[in-house]
């Protein structure tokens, strides 16, 4: 079974406060768009994982593809699977390749075994693999809370006359090191700032010339200050014309969008 796990953007993501146990609420609109990796599932005698192309940090068999599988392992009794991943998202651009990978190879192990798992059930699993996961499960445009794993859909502005431009600059960000520093709006209302009293998905729903003025990525003034060379990138965006751009998640990758 050969599979293409896309990437997403974050259209606005506004880290609203810090949580109890030490994650933040977030609000965020997921956007799928044509950048993929390629992953392969086979059957196997034992469980098997190989990574081609870009360079992946960490341990083959620590991959959260291997600990997909081994989350539906503990449950259903499926064969050993030999998994193929051909990297081509950038990693720790903020494009979620990594959270797409695992997704996908739950919903593959599903249909190669004939599971027959609903995406609620999947959704759940996902949600146990990485925040990011669970929206790869419906991969639409959807708002992301919480954590970005309580997903709903919403009704945004019509973006079929335009199109997504990804630029991947060479630097990686670390989710970690974009979260260390950043301070929450909560935190930011406290100390006298203001923000515009329209929510996100309100926002959306105005033409997309108007996201410059109002739709922002909180993570992009931390990420910025400590890479002032991606800020550049995005205002190269907006000189080649786009009516939006905009850093994606936590970076580095930024995206524009341009009319047709």
């Amino acid at each position: 079974m050969i599979l293409y796990p896309n990437a997403k953007i974050n259209i606005g993501l506004n880290v609203i406060e810090k949580r109890v146990d030490g994650f933040h609420n977030l609000e965020t609109l997921f956007y799928p768009v044509e950048a993929y990796d390629i992953l392969e599932i086979v059957e196997s005698d034992t469980l098997k994982m190989f990574q081609y192309g870009i360079d992946y940090p960490g341990e083959v068999m620590d991959n959260l593809c291997v600990r997909a599988y081994n989350l539906l392992k503990g449950e259903y009794n499926i064969p050993p699977v030999e998994i193929h991943l051909y990297k081509r998202i950038p990693v720790g651009a903020g494009l979620g390749g990594g959270s797409s990978d695992a997704a996908f190879t739950l919903k593959g192990l599903n249909d190669l075994f004939n599971l027959s798992i609903p995406d609620k059930k999947l959704w759940e699993y996902a949600s146990m693999l990485g925040s990011d996961c669970p929206f790869f499960i419906y991969n639409k445009p959807m708002l992301g809370t919480g954590r970005g794993e309580i997903l709903s859909e919403v009704e945004i502005t019509d973006l079929s006359d335009y199109r997504i431009e990804l630029v991947y600059p060479p630097y990686f960000v670390s989710t970690a090191d974009a979260y260390r520093g950043i301070v929450p709006r909560n935190v930011r209302e406290l100390n006298g700032e203001k923000f515009k009293g329209q929510s996100l998905v309100e926002m959306l729903k105005e033409p997309v010339e108007s996201w410059k003025d109002n739709v922002t990525n909180d993570f992009e003034i931390t990420v910025f200050n400590k890479i002032p060379e991606l800020a550049k990138y995005k205002e190269d965006l907006y000189k080649r014309g786009a009516v939006y751009a905009s850093m994606s998640g936590s970076g580095s990758a930024m995206f524009g969008v341009f009319k047709r």
